[in-house]
């Protein structure tokens, strides 16, 4: 039957066999492994800024806009109505901090706002621009700025702070 010599070749063979059997096993878990999304590592800017900007020229809603270190210019334009039909390239003016020209109030119109604009108005937070989107959204555009004391949140006293501020269009 079983000798000792027996045991001593069986034994190196089975432990290489074993090994061999771990080793194409790891290969194919390894193989069949998906790598998830790669992880984007960021660090927080060092400066985080914003300010106002002067958006002409062939736009629809010229003026002054608030803005921050996120925004684009894609996303300033929106918020300047968009390009107007007289838009040839260079036709969009921005410009930051120009002392020369006259800061007039711009008017905010509540419904093409997004809602970082809307935030920008005194007494309107994220939640109550948030409000402002949702009800036209779900009751179809604002016909006078007084339309806004329909949105729950804001009351008499915040519309009579914003109500200089703010137009509607059609």
């Amino acid at each position: 039957m079983y000798t000792e010599t027996t045991s001593r070749k069986i034994l190196p063979a089975a432990v290489i066999l074993l090994v061999l059997i771990i080793t194409i096993g790891g290969i194919i878990i390894w193989s069949r492994y998906e790598q998830g999304d790669p992880v984007e590592i960021s660090h927080p800017a060092s400066e985080i800024w914003d300010g106002t900007v002067y958006i002409g020229g062939a736009v629809n809603l010229p003026g002054y806009y608030p803005f921050t270190y996120e925004d684009t210019i894609e996303t300033l334009i929106r918020a300047a109505g968009g390009i107007s039909g007289n838009y040839t390239p260079g036709n969009v003016t921005l410009l930051l901090n120009d002392s020369k020209l006259e800061q007039r109030t711009q008017k905010i119109d509540i419904n093409r706002a997004e809602k970082w604009l809307l935030e920008a108005l005194p007494g309107i937070g994220e939640i109550t621009a948030q409000r402002i989107i949702d009800y036209r959204t779900g009751n179809g555009k604002f016909t006078s700025t007084l339309g806004l004391l329909e949105v729950d949140g804001i009351g008499t006293s915040v519309y009579e702070n914003i109500r200089e501020l703010i137009t509607v269009s059609d």
